[in-house]
């Protein structure tokens, strides 16, 4: 069906861009370091002509920078734009036209005790040249903040192909001193001319937006609107939407609790998701004033999670969900017989992902990736029904075996029966070996199939890694999911203790020899089963855990959504007897802490907080706070350290030699 070309120059000039050699990490015999390092290739994507890709990789110890590769030639990757500002992250570029990319970079900021985020996009050529910001920026005068610098609603615009629109959000400025100052408030959209910068209004700012969506043809057709409250975001949402050709907003009276977030203007159509028996669904509304609704796609054991878009025009082409590995729906038949077809060559029996193509489609951008492979990007040419190997996601990790990643299920106290996956040190016979369990973050989020850095690096120190599906998680239904994993913590810890239970009755895990690891809500769940467990662990390692419930939701009064925050911690008993903080003296074992001061996610206080309490409880722990570091500890040498400083701390309390 297709022949596979691989590019050893591609990839070799590849590694050589980005860092260390295979052969030359893996000879240091440092897994804190090979695990460490983050993975050498983000977000990949097209240029329209199929025949470039830009990708962003790190640089230095917390940088990264952007790269173009010139796929025609295979040349070595060309840096167009690097950030090396300690607490700012490059997130992604994308091809805007063949020659002009848009790039947005992250940034926090402390004001005043409170953490800011800043996103802010950049335009720049293809060969590096002309950078120049794309967002627009406050002045002096301005009564607010500007943090959110935009967002690309359209790549395509009918007829102006060199321009895309972007979102934009006024601030109202003081009249003190001037006869010119900005009245306008809230979120717009323009239309930004790429090579000249150009910008006209397309929708006029309004204070109650939080988002617009256009179709594939630059037509803005889709508004929502949240309600305010005193300064802060409340739970009432609107939609509204555009007929053809029409600029009056319609309001959508009669979809009960869909959610509409793309549109295809020539089915005229938005997608919308919802629930189906449970289950989150994808739906279709009509957008003919009609309003019909119709059953896109539902699943009656996974949550249908992902509506899959590529190219330039972001032409849905299917659905994804997760039940023991993540499989793709296509809507169209030729990609899924494609992809079948390539997961039968490839080695390892893979997840192919389409993550992009070129505007007409001939040419697709793929990564193949399995429970012992990191990823392998391809691209795939449809009129020469060639597949090209392009480069690998983590170079440094490529020879290492790994150990493989099984779906299991174990019994919770009341009988129902626990999805997770374990896995096992390479050449393990999985008997009587050091184990943890470690629980996701989230916690509306789950674990799945595939590569995992932190459970294939234990993995390689000798551990058994289990990683429970708690109730609790996503993906599983509104009965799994219960009122979330902080109102039901009862019943998501029990889930998680089980799992360090069935470890030990499986004959896994040796007697004593068993730890329990988390990061975020996993670090939660990891300080707060010993109110449960009884001192089944006997170590703990919590990576940016929230410790106090009550604390998350004072701290969300200084951010403008502390009435989401507070809705979904709720108010009860479970707000004290469900925070670690409060119940210190439930925890027997010793505990390790990380934490970044500038995260955003769980703020440093609850880390903080929590050493000192089990300090003051009498309780050995250790705590180490990363300066400048955010909730993902991104810094590669912090990263290696929290490695080696877990690997040692569970070793010495598990009595591992």
């Amino acid at each position: 069906m297709f022949k596979l070309v691989k590019f050893a120059a591609l990839a070799g000039a590849a590694v050589c861009a980005l860092g260390a050699s295979t052969a030359s990490a893996q000879a240091s015999d440092d897994y804190a370091d090979l695990f460490g390092t983050r993975q050498s290739v983000f977000n990949p994507q097209l240029s329209p002509s199929g025949n470039q890709m830009v990708f962003v990789a790190p640089s230095g110890y917390d940088d990264e920078t952007a790269y173009v590769v010139d796929l025609t030639t295979m040349s070595a990757p060309k840096p167009i734009l690097s950030n090396d500002k300690e607490a700012a992250d490059l997130s992604w570029c994308n091809f805007a036209s063949e020659t002009r990319l848009i790039c947005k970079i992250h940034a926090v900021a402390e004001d005043s005790d409170v953490l800011l985020g800043y996103d802010r996009m950049i335009v720049v050529d293809n060969d590096g040249r002309n950078a120049e910001l794309l967002s627009q920026e406050g002045n002096s005068n301005a009564l607010s903040y500007v943090q959110n610098g935009g967002s690309v609603i359209s790549w395509s615009v009918a007829d102006e192909p060199n321009s895309v629109l972007v979102t934009r959000t006024f601030a109202k400025e003081s009249s003190m001193g001037t006869a010119i100052y900005n009245r306008r408030n809230g979120l717009a959209v323009e239309k930004v001319d790429l090579t000249t910068l150009k910008r006209r209004g397309v929708e006029r700012p309004l204070s109650t937006a939080t988002s617009y969506v256009s179709d594939e043809n630059g037509n803005v057709r889709l508004l929502r609107t949240r309600g305010k409250k005193d300064g802060y975001w409340t739970d009432s949402v609107a939609f509204s939407y555009r007929k053809p050709g029409e600029s009056d907003w319609t309001q959508f009276d009669a979809i009960g609790e869909l959610f509409p977030f793309a549109v295809d203007s020539a089915q005229n159509v938005a997608f919308a998701s919802g629930t189906k028996d449970g289950f989150d669904a994808i739906y279709t509304i009509s957008l003919d004033g009609a309003q019909t609704v119709n059953l896109l796609m539902s699943r009656s054991d996974a949550d249908i999670d992902r509506l899959l878009r590529i190219g330039k025009k972001r032409r849905v082409i299917g659905v994804g969900y997760a039940t023991e590995r993540r499989e793709i729906e296509f809507f169209d038949d030729e990609l899924g017989r494609l992809t079948r077809a390539m997961r039968k060559a490839l080695p390892g029996d893979p997840v192919v992902s389409i993550v992009d193509s070129s505007e007409d489609e001939s040419k697709l951008l793929l990564i193949a990736s399995s429970d012992t492979d990191p990823g392998m990007i391809y691209r795939y040419d449809k009129n020469a029904k060639k597949l090209e190997q392009i480069m690998g996601l983590r170079d440094n990790l490529a020879q290492m075996p790994m150990g493989q990643m099984k779906p299991v299920s174990y019994p919770a106290a009341d009988g129902t029966m626990i999805p997770a996956y374990l896995t096992l040190p390479p050449g393990s016979d999985g008997k009587n070996i050091p184990a943890i369990v470690m629980p996701h973050g989230g916690p509306s989020s789950r674990d799945e199939w595939g590569f995992d850095w932190l459970a294939q690096y234990f993995a390689q120190r000798g551990f058994a890694v289990l990683q429970p599906n708690f109730r609790g998680s996503a993906g599983y239904g509104d009965d799994w999911y219960l009122k979330n994993g902080f109102q039901s913590w009862r019943t998501s810890i029990g889930d998680v203790t089980d799992a360090g239970r069935w470890l030990l009755n499986e004959g896994i895990a040796n007697p004593g020899k068993l730890g329990i690891v988390g990061w975020s809500y996993g670090g939660y769940a990891a300080l707060q089963s010993h109110v449960i467990s009884d001192n089944l662990f006997k170590a703990t390692v919590a990576i940016a855990p929230v410790t106090d419930l009550a604390l998350l939701k004072s701290r969300s009064r200084l951010y403008t959504n502390a009435r989401i925050v507070k809705d979904f911690v709720g108010d009860g008993r479970h707000v004290r007897e469900g925070s670690p903080l409060q119940n210190v003296s439930s925890i027997g074992s010793p505990v390790l802490l990380f934490h970044g001061d500038l995260d955003q996610n769980v703020e440093v206080d609850h880390s903080r907080k929590m050493a000192n309490a089990l300090r003051s409880a009498g309780v050995s722990v250790q705590y180490t706070e990363f300066e400048g570091t955010d909730h993902f500890v991104t810094d590669r040498r912090e990263r290696a350290k929290m490695l080696r400083d877990a690997d040692a701390f569970l070793r010495r309390h598990l009595n591992i030699n």
